[in-house]
C-alpha cells in the first residue's frame, strides 16, 4: 500500500449539546486507514458509526480532534470523500445516466470536455454492470439496481475514499450478497481506499482488510481492530468451512455479544 498515513482520525472526540444537557457521542478514536485499504465499523446501534463516518466526509465537525487525508486537514465536505448511503438518494426525476452525470458534471465541469465525461459516466455505470439502464429512472429500477447508480456516482467523482453508510442494509439477502461481490471486484479493480459502515458481521468479514469494532455509546470508542488474513480473490461458497474465516468471525462476535452487548431498551 503506497502511504501507509493516507487517511487518519487523530483523537476524535463528538458531543451533542440540547439545552443545558450535553451527550458525548464519541471519545478518543484514533487510527491509521492505510491507502488502498477496505476498512469497516462494526458496532451496536447508537455507538455512533454513522456519527465517525459523517466526520469523516467533513458533513459532521468535531468537537475534539481531527481528519488528516494526506497530511491535509479536512473539515468540511469534498469531493475527494464520497458518500454512498444506505437510501440511495437518487433524484426521482433524472434517468440513470443523469443522476451520475450530476456528479460528474459537478466535479470534472473545466477539466474534462463533454465527450470525455460522457464516456466516463458510461464507464462508471459499466463497472457497476448498470450500463444497460442508463435511460430509466429510478420507480422503474430495483432497489439493488438504485443501490448500484449510487456507488456508480460515488466512484464517478473519482474520490480518495469511498465512503459506504450501511449500503447494502434496505436489501434483500440475495441482492445484498450480489452487491457485496460486486464492490469486492470493483476495490480489486480500482485498489481504491474504502471504508464502510454495517452491522453484519459476515459483510464486514468478506469485505474488509480490517474490521474496526466500536464500544457501547455513549462516549464509545475503538474496542479492537481485527486483521482479516484472507486472501483475495474471496469466494464466499470457499469461506464457510476457511479456518481464518471462523476464527475472525468468532472473534468479532465474542467481542459485540459477550463482551459489548446490546444496550438494553427501558420499557
Amino acid at each position: 500500500m503506497a502511504n501507509n498515513s493516507y487517511l487518519k482520525l487523530e483523537q476524535i472526540g463528538k458531543s451533542f449539546s440540547r439545552g443545558p444537557a450535553t451527550t458525548e457521542v464519541l471519545r478518543d478514536i484514533s487510527m491509521i486507514i492505510n491507502e488502498g485499504e477496505y476498512v469497516s465499523i462494526i458496532g451496536h446501534s447508537g455507538c455512533g458509526k454513522s456519527t465517525l463516518l459523517n466526520i469523516i466526509a467533513g458533513l459532521t465537525p468535531v468537537t475534539t480532534g481531527g481528519v488528516i487525508l494526506e497530511e491535509r486537514e479536512v473539515n468540511s465536505p469534498g469531493p475527494e470523500r464520497a458518500v454512498v448511503f444506505q437510501n440511495h438518494s437518487l433524484l426521482p426525476w433524472l434517468t440513470v445516466y443523469e443522476n451520475v452525470a450530476l456528479a460528474v458534471n459537478k466535479v470534472f465541469a473545466g477539466k474534462k470536455s463533454r465527450a470525455e465525461r460522457h464516456d466516463w459516466i458510461e464507464h462508471n455505470l459499466q463497472l457497476v454492470h448498470m450500463l444497460h439502464a442508463r435511460d430509466k429512472r429510478p420507480a422503474e429500477i430495483s432497489g439493488g439496481m438504485k443501490q448500484r447508480v449510487g456507488i456508480a456516482r460515488g466512484l464517478a467523482m473519482e474520490p480518495k475514499i469511498l465512503l459506504l453508510d450501511e449500503p447494502f442494509g434496505a436489501l434483500d439477502a440475495l441482492t445484498r450478497a450480489h452487491l457485496q461481490d460486486s464492490i469486492m471486484e470493483i476495490h480489486m479493480k480500482l485498489g481504491n481506499t474504502m471504508v464502510m459502515i454495517t452491522h453484519d458481521v459476515d459483510e464486514a468479514i468478506f469485505l474488509s482488510d480490517r474490521v474496526v469494532m466500536m464500544t457501547n455509546g455513549p462516549a464509545a470508542t475503538i474496542g479492537e481492530i481485527l486483521d482479516v488474513k484472507l486472501q483475495r480473490p474471496r469466494r464466499r461458497l470457499e469461506l464457510v468451512n476457511n479456518k481464518a474465516y471462523t476464527e475472525a468471525r468468532a472473534a468479532v462476535l465474542e467481542f459485540l455479544y459477550a463482551r459489548h452487548k446490546a444496550p438494553t431498551i427501558a420499557a
